[in-house]
């Protein structure tokens, strides 16, 4: 559980740093350069990564049940995950409508995809790694919505979108959400969703 934990404060700490202090980041680039920055998140988020995948592997060894979610939770959380998947491929596809209205659909996912799985999921290292996935989502959702609106960004969905890029995101979300959740999730995960 103290891997998982210490993996968890390294890697949303470093992603949380515009939430705690947009400053600390914009001096640190301007003393050290960005590069710089681009280095030391990288290294922090990848090390805080690899902790918390092999302490949450930890937890799954021994674990501890806090509750037994009903079935039923399981196929919310698989239908759940297929706009999570479509709001993953909005984030990177040019042009689609989605991005335009959402202004930030990556932090939309990782919100559904730890929602899905904290109602789906009654250990202790599951609330653990998915509430804090959650609450971090959350939590950065509302700060880039207030840097928006200080910026005087609006998200008005119709700015240089295109129908084409918009189907073509639903489809990758979609093919992408068939491959994880039928082939994929076993392997990597070791669980079913289905």
């Amino acid at each position: 559980m103290i891997l998982l934990c210490i993996g968890l404060i390294l890697f949303i700490g470093i992603h949380s740093v515009r939430i705690v202090s947009e400053e600390f980041r914009t001096q640190f680039i301007q003393k050290r350069g960005e590069g710089a920055w681009k280095g030391v998140y990288t290294v922090i988020s990848l090390v805080g990564f690899g902790l918390l995948i092999y302490g949450y592997g930890l937890t799954r060894l021994e674990p501890t049940y806090i509750w037994n979610p009903p079935v039923v939770t399981r196929h919310i959380a698989s239908l759940l995950m297929l706009f999570s998947f479509v709001l993953l491929a909005a984030a990177y596809v040019p042009n689609n409508a989605i991005k335009a209205r959402l202004r930030h659909p990556m932090t939309m996912a990782v919100k559904i995809w730890a929602f899905s799985h904290l109602i789906a999921n009654g250990r202790l290292g599951d609330i653990l790694l998915f509430g804090t996935f959650l609450a971090w989502a959350v939590l950065t959702i509302i700060s880039c919505k207030k840097r928006d609106r200080l910026a005087g960004i609006t998200n008005d969905g119709a700015s240089n979108t295109s129908t084409m890029a918009t189907v073509s995101t639903v489809a990758v979300g979609l093919v992408a959400y068939c491959v994880f959740a039928i082939w994929l999730h076993v392997r990597l995960i070791g669980v079913s969703p289905f």
